[in-house]
């Protein structure tokens, strides 16, 4: 059976005796797992799937949403019968425009035109009369015709609205139960796509923005579910792209992320997420050089209160390392900071070497800080283009043993270090 959702972020995983009844009852659904199990793939191996292997792979993922070859067998059940067969090379978003009666009129009058300047008298191809009618009648079918063919085009966008909705609400409960399971996100993508492929535009937008919306629910549950940010993230790609008419969602998004900080400094995926969007953020409000310092400034104070309140927090660490590294790894880069000199960039580290050794006073137990002094130190020296000075090698010497004291699981990184930089760390007895 599944793992149904996994042990979230601080909640640890219980175990509980079974009495001889309930032993019997597990066995009594496995039994009935198997049998199911056993139906639909069999029905699978014989190429059928019709609606009634449709019920009963809602049945199976039910019990196991982790069965990623039944979410298969329910996809082949749609594209089999339940859905529309899709028109070559058509797709209500991007429908082309058709010939007009119009202008098949005209194309028949020339044709006939040419026809009788040439022969008398007028070819029989070409009737103004005739048994069965005149060339208007003729028209007035194809435009029958093309009305049916409308109708029924309609009702199988509303055919195909209505299941690739319920599919959407199929997955829901599932999604509350295992919030992290890859197979029911994967599945939903496709339903998605597939709202893209067959709907309108307004239609299919309104639907992705409704997926946004759920995303939002999602990340109250568990503000920091990575599989949910992932997926939002693939739900403004969307909803921004030209298949759905879509505009830049990038300052909406950017405010997200500092409500989903504010509620929680430890929000590693928030961070990610905002660290990812910065770029276009500035480029979007056609940020000058003083506008990206003074965001710089602001960023950086911002992640600076959150690491007095919290330095043992790695997530916290790993923007302000993004943000160092914009002062060092800016070439080639898209970069907050294009305009900085080098002697600004390097009083920004040196400034926020000499903060981070001030932490020290109040968390000389503190790893990451640690870790952080090394690894700007060294960014220092890359920006100087110099090797480290006679203090600065004192201080990685004393750093790296901190180190090895307080995280010996990853002695061999140390040891890596320690060789490839030259030092010669003498450890306290």
């Amino acid at each position: 059976m599944a793992d149904q959702g996994g042990s979230n972020h601080g909640i640890a995983r219980t175990s509980r005796t079974r009495t001889e009844e309930q032993r019997q009852k597990d066995l009594e659904r496995i039994k009935d797992y198997r049998d199911l199990e056993d139906q639909v793939r069999a029905h699978a191996a014989k190429n059928d799937f019709s609606a009634d292997v449709f019920a009963l792979t809602s049945k199976l993922l039910r019990l196991n949403p982790e069965y990623y070859t039944v979410w298969n067998v329910r996809r082949r059940c749609l594209i089999s019968g339940l859905l529309s067969k899709p028109s070559p090379g058509s797709s209500p978003s991007k429908a082309s425009p058709t010939s007009s009666p119009t202008a098949t009129t005209t194309t028949s009058s020339a044709e006939c035109s040419s026809s009788l300047s040439t022969e008398t008298p007028p070819a029989p191809e070409c009737p103004t009369t005739g048994k069965s009618g005149t060339t208007a009648e003729t028209e007035a079918d194809k435009e029958d015709e093309e009305q049916k063919k409308q109708q029924n085009k309609e009702q199988d966008q509303q055919n195909d609205q209505q299941i690739l909705q319920k599919e959407l609400h199929f997955t829901i409960p599932l999604l509350l139960e295992s919030p992290k399971c890859y197979w029911i996100w994967s599945y939903r993508l496709w339903i998605l796509k597939q709202v893209i492929e067959r709907l309108s535009v307004p239609v299919a937008r309104k639907i992705w923005e409704e997926e946004l919306g759920l995303t939002s629910k999602m990340l109250l549950r568990d503000q920091r579910n990575f599989h949910a940010w992932g997926y939002r993230r693939h739900v403004v790609e969307q909803l921004e792209s030209p298949a759905l008419e879509g505009k830049s969602l990038v300052e909406s998004e950017f405010e997200f992320t500092t409500k989903k900080i504010e509620q929680n400094l430890s929000n590693f995926s928030a961070w990610h997420s905002r660290s990812k969007l910065i770029p276009r953020l500035l480029d979007e409000r056609n940020a000058d050089d003083e506008a990206r310092k003074a965001f710089f400034e602001e960023e950086l104070n911002k992640i600076g209160e959150a690491i007095n309140v919290g330095p043992d927090d790695q997530s916290l660490w790993y923007y302000h390392q993004f943000l160092m590294l914009n002062l060092v790894s800016f070439v080639g880069h898209p970069t907050i900071t294009p305009a900085f000199t080098q002697e600004e960039r390097v009083t920004y580290l040196q400034r926020e070497i000499e903060g981070i050794q001030e932490l020290l006073e109040d968390y000389d137990d503190a790893k990451l800080i640690y870790e952080a002094l090394f690894d700007y130190t060294l960014y220092l020296c890359q920006l100087q283009e110099r090797k480290p000075n006679e203090q600065e090698e004192e201080d990685l010497k004393s750093w790296l043993a901190q180190l090895k004291k307080l995280d010996p699981m990853r002695s061999g990184r140390w040891a890596d270090l320690e060789r490839d930089l030259g030092l010669r760390v003498v450890e306290e007895a």
